[in-house]
């Protein structure tokens, strides 16, 4: 579900602990989307918050797709933000 941006940022973050302080350092910013999309690009791993909430807005109309007429998916199924960060924050608990 994660960008060609935010998964090579991941890809760095998962050896680096410093780099996954200063990503939820992100989330302390006026706006922590356009917070972690400048930390994205200052290291090549461009992405922009247009494209992380058409991300999660095509996730979640393909869950519907494939649902048939049977219960909706939840609207935070298509968190793409949220979903990186809780990646990030169980890299730090060691999950």
């Amino acid at each position: 579900m994660l960008s060609d941006g935010l998964f090579e940022l991941l890809e760095k973050a998962k050896k680096d602990s410093s780099l996954r302080k200063k990503i939820l350092d992100t989330k302390k910013a006026n706006d922590p989307e356009l917070a972690l999309c400048e930390l994205a690009t200052e290291l090549d791993c461009a992405i922009t918050v247009g494209e992380i909430y058409q991300q999660g807005q095509r996730y979640l109309a393909d869950l519907e797709d494939g649902c048939l007429g049977s219960t909706p998916p939840r609207e935070k199924w298509g968190d793409t933000y949220e979903q990186f960060m809780a990646s990030i924050e169980g890299m730090e608990e060691g999950r």
